[in-house]
């Protein structure tokens, strides 16, 4: 694939300064570092290159020895989104909690903090804010990761998100445009449509991205969604509608425009990530993230497609300069910042994550106090965005205590697990761990089921409360974040 570029190495420059690969593991490989030397815009991070701070710091300091300040870019959104804590859970809750909140300033505050540790790891773009408006309740991959269902909360904390991370000199990125909160099926599986005019997305989707655009956003990322109304058959990342003229010419935006996954089915499974990346490129997208399971081969394989886009005159040289050029600006506007730690605030912004955490949490009434608890864990289906990040109130009580029940459990064996968890928990409190109940009608007739012959049962939901057992304590954290564990733990005296 590379001797064909080697014909018009002009080509080849002008595809790779569109382009932000991962890698395998937590070193650099060979090729990574020769790419990064040829102009390669830089890299987007993922929790397999992550065993620790120290590690990521070190790695990301090679990446920029290699590529003269190449874009470092990594999905951390907080809460249950995390790169940097998928091995402990993020210190920092996530939107759903920040806006229960809806303290903007804590909202800043919260997203500050995360930018400087970003800053501090090496990382200079994250490909967050969440700013859908989380209308559907079902949504199976925004949900906890929306500020909430009404556009002008979310548009307030969509500003105040984007104007913390910037103010640590790290690049925001606001997702997914036009809006995937009103969507009932995920993109990672399969191209999504939104069933919408665009009358009703300038009203319930649009005005955080507005929001986010006022307050200075350098990047926006569309989603893998079909506007037939807008998009035609097309997703949003490859439609010009879309990008060139609603998000450039309606809303103004003159930042970068950075793809979701290119490994996404929903683009992967129609067209292939080579042609979806030219397709992308040359309706108006700046750059190219292609999904944390493509490597060395999918690289190529588009550098060669843009290139031979180009040749073919199916992809004008004009849109790649345009593209480097957004992409030259993004990395002057990060070459001038110069964050530091958030001061003035006596140390708090190193806790002020628990402390965001701790506002959010929701009580149906005053916990009594725990005698010698046993904890049901009701495991959640693995939602892809989020991935295997570790969650619960487990760490404060010990492993014998802990009743794990998997994910997707058959409702017919939810009888077998009330018997297990009320004969383990007799003459002991009992305490109920699940997220996202109104998903999940197994957790739910667990937790019926329990709360019939045990109306003490204390339920801890760390999903979305949408649903809410009829008696019972109940207990709501908007969020699995370790730093909404550890306020659970507080609210029931299981932490100090």
């Amino acid at each position: 694939m590379s001797a064909g570029l080697s014909a018009d190495p002009a080509l080849a420059r002008l595809a790779d300064a569109v382009l932000i690969p991962p890698f395998p593991g937590e070193r650099a490989p060979r090729w990574v570092l020769a790419a990064l030397e040829r102009g390669l815009a830089g890299v987007t991070i993922f929790g397999p290159n992550i065993a620790g701070p120290e590690q990521l710091a070190t790695l990301t300091a090679q990446l920029r020895t290699a590529g003269g300040q190449p874009l470092l870019a990594i999905d951390e959104e907080g809460g249950d989104v995390t790169r940097i804590g998928h091995l402990t859970g993020s210190r920092y809750p996530g939107n759903a909690a920040l806006g229960a909140v809806d303290d903007v300033s804590l909202t800043a505050a919260v997203h500050r903090a995360l930018g400087s540790d970003l800053a501090a790891l090496g990382i200079s773009v994250d490909l967050a804010p969440s700013v859908d408006v989380n209308t559907a309740a079902d949504n199976p991959v925004i949900g906890i990761r929306s500020f909430g269902s009404d556009p002008d909360l979310v548009a307030r904390h969509a500003a105040a998100a984007v104007s913390g991370l910037q103010a640590a000199g790290v690049a925001a990125c606001a997702k997914h445009f036009p809006g995937h909160g009103s969507t009932s099926a995920d993109t990672h599986h399969g191209i999504v449509t939104i069933e919408a005019s665009v009358a009703e997305l300038r009203r319930r989707d649009l005005p955080p991205f507005a929001a986010a655009i006022a307050a200075g956003v350098r990047g926006v990322m569309p989603g893998h969604l079909r506007v037939p109304e807008l998009t035609g058959d097309e997703p949003a990342t490859l439609s010009v509608a879309a990008l060139t003229g609603l998000l450039r010419g309606e809303l103004g935006f003159t930042g970068v425009i950075i793809s979701d996954a290119l490994e996404m089915r929903a683009v992967r499974g129609v067209y292939g990530i080579p042609e979806a990346a030219v397709r992308a490129v040359a309706a108006g997208t700046d750059l190219l993230c292609l999904g944390r399971d493509t490597g060395e081969d999918s690289y190529l394989a588009v550098r060669q497609a843009l290139s031979e886009a180009v040749t073919a005159g199916r992809l004008p040289v004009a849109r790649l300069e345009e593209a480097r050029q957004h992409v030259a600006q993004l990395r002057s506007w990060l070459a001038a910042q110069h964050p530091g730690r958030p001061d003035g605030d006596g140390g708090q912004a190193a806790h002020i994550g628990l402390v965001a955490a701790r506002r959010a949490v929701r009580l149906s009434a005053v916990p009594p106090p725990l005698a010698d608890p046993v904890l049901v864990e009701l495991q959640a289906a693995e939602n892809i965005a989020v991935g295997s990040v570790p969650w619960g109130l487990g760490p404060w009580l010990p492993s014998g205590r802990v009743l794990r029940v998997p994910a997707r459990l058959p409702v017919s064996d939810a009888a077998t697990v009330i018997a297990t968890a009320l004969s383990r928990s007799a003459g002991r409190s009992l305490v109920v761990v699940v997220r996202d109940a109104h998903r999940d009608p197994a957790a739910r007739a667990v937790i019926t089921g329990l709360l019939a012959a045990r109306p003490d049962t204390v339920v801890v939901d760390m999903g979305l409360p949408l649903w809410r057992p009829p008696d019972g304590l109940h207990v709501a954290t908007y969020g699995a974040a370790r730093a909404n564990a550890q306020a659970a733990a507080e609210v029931l005296g299981l932490a100090r």
